[in-house]
């Protein structure tokens, strides 16, 4: 659901060239596609299955694993770890919820309006999508399952590649160059650092990369390396004194600001009230 979204409002979104939102207005419309496949799939494989099934089901190795061991009453975790409201409120159908039944929201829904920033986001998706779906494959020995996942595996290589290739199309039409935001004046940016790799760890193994040496993909310059990198000022990062209008606790103590009228000014003070501590409290303030 969160490609599918994704895609369409990248596409509803485009300013760009027709073929770029056609082509995300394609994909997206295959996602909506993919989604009614897993829904359809969850009702089917929730639909009349007896609890025998749903014990075997655990014993794969993995699963069980995951659910915490040999030892456990597989009948009654079983019946813990399954999302009620696929009963309940779907009467065993798919729902825009994950496998903790966490809704799905707008939020993880990603259109920026710039494509090459989009099209990265989306080969990143597509190949933890694919990672997630080749180790369900291997979590099953449904036939059926496997055989729409298997279709599903095939989709989300296609897409990595077009995803890719999508980004290269890009910068071969001048749009974007490898490095976002682009294009971007360059002499607005603190170039000593656009390069330089920062050797934060214990050792320096890091410098072995193809990040740390040669060319940059940016084709701007090349990399460099810093083995033992130093702070490129002396601010120590510490904050002022807080606004006294926002009651929040200062360095040392100080006066707190209150402005306008006060309604209970002339107010008696009650017998519980300590008057003499009134008293200070209005030195302590700043009208």
């Amino acid at each position: 659901m969160t490609v599918m979204m994704s895609y369409l409002f990248q596409g509803w979104n485009c300013r760009s060239s027709d073929k770029y939102r056609d082509m995300l207005l394609d994909i997206g419309t295959e996602e909506i596609a993919h989604v009614e496949m897993l829904s359809i799939m969850i009702s089917r494989l929730l639909d009349k299955v007896p609890v025998e099934e749903q014990e075997k089901a655990a014993e794969h190795p993995v699963v069980e694993a995951a659910l915490g061991g040999s030892s456990i009453d597989w009948h009654q975790l079983l019946y813990a770890s399954m999302i009620p409201q696929h009963e309940i409120v779907a009467g065993q159908g798919g729902m825009a919820i994950d496998s903790m039944g966490n809704p799905w929201s707008g939020a993880f829904a990603t259109s920026s309006g710039n494509l090459m920033a989009d099209f990265r986001w989306n080969l990143m998706a597509e190949t933890q999508g694919n990672l997630q779906v080749s180790r369900l494959y291997n979590m099953t020995d449904d036939t059926g399952v496997r055989n729409m996942l298997a279709f599903n595996l095939a989709r989300d290589i296609m897409h990595q590649n077009q995803w890719q290739a999508a980004c290269e199309e890009l910068e071969s039409d001048g749009l974007h160059k490898f490095h976002i935001p682009s294009p971007f004046p360059l002499d607005r940016v603190l170039l000593s650092q656009a390069h330089a790799f920062w050797n934060l760890s214990q050792g320096t193994e890091s410098r072995d990369g193809r990040w740390a040496s040669g060319p940059t993909p940016d084709g701007t310059g090349t990399f460099e390396y810093l083995e033992d990198p130093a702070p490129l000022t002396d601010d120590d990062g510490k904050l002022p004194n807080p606004d006294p209008r926002l009651d929040a606790t200062p360095k040392t103590p100080t006066p707190t600001e209150y402005t306008g009228p006060n309604p209970v000014a002339d107010q008696k003070i009650p017998k519980s009230v300590d008057k003499k501590a009134v008293e200070e409290s209005k030195k302590m303030v700043k009208e």
